[in-house]
């Protein structure tokens, strides 16, 4: 079944018309609840273990260990949501996490051996669920071919954007004026129950096995060059979250201001929410990879400065800068997804690059809280640099493969490989 591309050269539909989508908000307002946890887990474990041990290169190890388990494990289930349904993964993996997160507290508190918390952040990282990549794929079972497509991908991208600004402001806050432990403890109860009441609206969810009822056994989304590519991409936004949080965390306690490190992670979130509601209200003529390709390099731009900046309100406007150019790059490459992908896939396809994040934002926490500690607070903005860096070279090598063959869309019925040509613009 081909999938037809839409030109965007006419208007785009407005969030308002997106929102009267049948069943939408069915599963819009309980994953908007389970979604919540994803900004919450690094930055509740990296505060947690941070107070119970007294080390950043510690609780930035422990954090990135639960953020690479994530990453990794991330795909396997997207792809067994893709086979299997969402809810067959979503159900016991909630459960998995409460439990984990439990674990993982009581061994912060207790005083036990590192081992011990490095052991128990694999099976929390690893159940993280995916309500954001599932949600994508709802989305574009019910849209794809419209014109509405565009639009639901930079609605999913503000949505993302603002649980970063609730995520880790309630964290924070949470940590530092209730108890250490505090934050995890609301990560794991938003999990529990947005992850079961979003699983029971089996109606809105993607059909197992992909469009056709079936799915060629071994396709992956990850087979497309395309998306190994755009890994790499979201790998460097990562780097960008991890850095922040973990440096805006060391900055702000060696001023003896813990508590505006919420509100300074807030202002660099908001940012990026803002960035993405008017990107989802523009017509653009341009394709999206050539959007992605004006993005990126403006990201790595505004990273630059960060590390040499002393004052906290100058800090605040550098980080909403740095917000601002995170969305476009967000937007278009989950929208570059429609077209590289198939729709039996793309579940998977989104946990990829949802993960990518987690493991970019995994590495540079680990990163910079080892700089933090060898160095000083400011040294850790260096990571967000350095990982778009990298990842603006790539992107740049590799161009070339953000483009279907024959300017078509993937289709479904011969797994990954197998291309339909359409028109596009």
């Amino acid at each position: 079944m081909a999938t037809t591309v839409h030109d965007d050269s006419g208007a785009r539909p407005g969030y308002g018309q997106l929102l009267r989508t049948r069943g939408a908000w069915t599963f819009l307002l309980p994953g908007f609840l389970a979604r919540q946890p994803f900004a919450m887990l690094t930055i509740g474990i990296l505060l947690l273990v941070q107070h119970t041990t007294g080390s950043y290169t510690t609780a930035g190890a422990v954090s990135a260990t639960a953020g690479v388990s994530m990453a990794l494990f991330a795909p396997q289930g997207g792809k067994l949501a893709d086979r299997f349904g969402q809810a067959a993964v979503l159900i016991p993996g909630v459960i998995i996490h409460a439990a984990a997160i439990s674990l993982l507290i009581s061994l912060a508190l207790s005083g036990a051996p590192l081992w011990a918390l490095f052991a128990a952040a694999v099976p929390a990282g690893a159940s993280t669920p995916q309500i954001g990549p599932m949600v994508r794929a709802r989305w574009a079972a019910k849209l794809t071919g419209t014109p509405l497509m565009g639009t639901s991908a930079a609605f999913e991208s503000v949505t993302d954007e603002f649980t970063f600004v609730i995520g880790p402001v309630l964290a924070t806050a949470l940590c530092t004026g209730v108890h250490p432990s505090a934050g995890l403890v609301a990560e794991a109860v938003l999990t529990l129950v947005g992850g079961l009441l979003f699983a029971a609206q089996r109606g809105t969810q993607p059909q197992p096995g992909g469009v056709a009822g079936t799915r060629e056994k071994g396709a992956s989304a990850l087979s497309v060059p395309g998306v190994r590519v755009l890994i790499c991409v979201f790998l460097g936004i990562g780097s960008v979250f991890g850095g922040m949080q973990m440096s805006l965390t060391a900055f702000t306690e060696s001023i003896g201001q813990p508590g505006i490190n919420g509100l300074l992670y807030g202002a660099f979130a908001a940012g990026n929410m803002g960035a993405g509601i008017v990107c989802g209200t523009v017509a653009w003529r341009s394709a999206p990879q050539r959007r992605l390709l004006f993005a990126y390099p403006l990201l790595t731009l505004a990273t630059t400065p960060l590390w040499s900046v002393q004052s906290v309100p100058l800090l605040g406007g550098l980080g909403l800068l740095v917000g601002l150019c995170i969305a476009p790059s967000l937007i278009n490459g989950y929208t570059l997804v429609e077209s590289l992908v198939p729709a039996n896939a793309r579940t998977e396809a989104f946990t990829w690059l949802t993960g990518a994040v987690g493991l970019g934002q995994a590495a540079g926490s680990t990163v910079a809280g080892r700089l933090v500690d060898k160095f000083s607070a400011h040294t850790g903005f260096l990571v967000p640099l350095g990982g778009t860096a990298l990842a603006l070279l790539v992107l740049l090598t590799l161009r070339k493969r953000l483009t279907p063959v024959g300017g078509g869309t993937v289709v479904a019925q011969r797994g990954v490989g197998h291309r339909d040509p359409v028109s596009v613009d």
